[in-house]
């Protein structure tokens, strides 16, 4: 389009393939699971890696392949690979990067069906996992043994909001021969480009602020072009966790709008923060923007200044059973809000980790992880912030 480098936020709007023969200004939906070649040798060239072209849609589709040019832009990285789902993007991320005998250093903060993936899937196959804290560098440099081959976190983590250093992060790997990949989930490349800060890959869930709207699945690994064509297309190729063309079609017209909604949504969460800061009914509040945070000036540099939109919040109790009780209490007492484990939605959506998203873990893993019975998470949404504010004070009065 231009040789001037472009602003995040024209990039979100415009990098995609070129226009067809027909001059479409909205990126096109191609529905199709084959496509006719020229000629028999074109045809064994693109088979081959040896020639350009489309073959067959769980190789490639053009939508899929403007959706994987837009966001590779957005993040500052060579190119991207999307995938079916976020869950599908760490599954080929660990299949295309390790084997048997290798080791893995993961935060024990992260998502929880991550942990089960990385700890219990991959271990069965000879895979060997550290969990360790999010936020304590030593940790990570202290789990790292000369089979080392990927480091991988999620910043803010997942409920909980805590933040990790990239850059340190980085270095260590770098140091020990590993990778170090980075879910950006909740910050998106609006508030963060963790390859700025030295990761080497990034994966992201589309399902959730990409999309923007909860209507589709979706996942991609931004990164090298090299880690592409050597680590994770031939597990594409193979393993087929292939995104659709019509969802990859909803997320790339979602990312256009990306950039808007993370920071209106940002703005209304920091606002809420406050807020729920002030309730007597809550023992702490988790949330980035608030300078209690213990990562407050950590994530500010990361995050451009802006604390995201997801805040976790705990009810607390004397017990467990009591604290699972008081935030089933205050969700069952909700009118407005959503009650939905998915985040990064228009609507406002509410959840407990612990029997959610973290249902799956043990009470042992739960508790490592800092996820307690009476934590609430929220993803702001774009409801009048007065109004969500009223519909979780109508829940809250209820533990009264």
């Amino acid at each position: 389009m231009t040789t001037k480098p472009l602003h995040p936020d024209t990039l979100a709007v415009r990098a995609a393939l070129e226009r067809s023969q027909y001059g479409e200004n909205s990126e096109a939906l191609y529905l199709t699971s084959g496509y006719v070649q020229p000629s028999a040798q074109s045809a064994a060239a693109r088979f081959a890696n040896e020639e350009e072209g489309f073959t067959y849609a769980r190789y490639g589709n053009p939508t899929v392949a403007s959706f994987e040019k837009r966001l590779a832009a957005m993040e500052g990285t060579e190119a991207a690979i999307a995938t079916s789902s976020g869950m599908a993007a760490i599954l080929m991320l660990c299949m295309g990067l390790l084997k048997a005998g290798d080791h893995v250093v993961c935060s024990r903060s992260v998502f929880g069906s991550t942990i089960k993936l990385i700890g219990g899937e991959f271990g069965k196959f000879g895979v060997a996992s550290t969990f360790v804290s999010q936020t304590d560098v030593s940790e990570w440099q202290a789990a790292i043994r000369p089979n080392t081959r990927l480091l991988f976190a999620e910043t803010p983590t997942n409920p909980l909001t805590e933040v990790c250093d990239i850059a340190a992060l980085a270095d260590i790997a770098h140091r020990a021969g590993a990778l170090l990949a980075v879910d950006n989930c909740f910050a998106t490349p609006v508030l963060q480009r963790p390859v700025d800060w030295g990761a080497d890959i990034i994966m992201h869930s589309g399902t959730k602020y990409l999309d923007g709207q909860g209507r589709v699945l979706a996942g991609a690994l931004c990164c090298s072009q090299a880690l592409i064509d050597e680590k994770f297309m031939p597990v594409l190729r193979s393993a087929g966790m292939t995104l659709s063309p019509f969802n990859a079609w909803v997320v790339l017209k979602g990312l256009e709008t990306l950039g808007l909604r993370m920071k209106a949504q940002s703005a209304q969460a920091l606002g809420l923060a406050h807020w729920l800061a002030q309730q007597p009914q809550i023992a702490r509040v988790h949330y980035p923007g608030l300078p209690e945070h213990p990562q407050h000036e950590l994530a500010m540099r990361q995050q451009g200044g802006v604390g995201g939109a997801v805040i976790s919040f705990d009810v607390g109790g004397a017990s467990p059973d009591q604290a699972r009780s008081r935030a089933f209490a205050v969700l069952d007492h909700l009118q407005v809000l959503s009650l939905s484990t998915n985040l990064g939605d228009t609507k406002s959506l509410v959840a407990h980790p612990a029997s959610t998203s973290h249902g799956r873990l043990s009470e042992e893993q739960r508790q490592a992880a800092g996820i307690s019975q009476g934590l609430i998470r929220i993803a702001v949404g774009l409801e009048h912030l007065d109004d969500i504010q009223a519909d979780l004070d109508r829940g809250l009065a209820s533990l009264a």
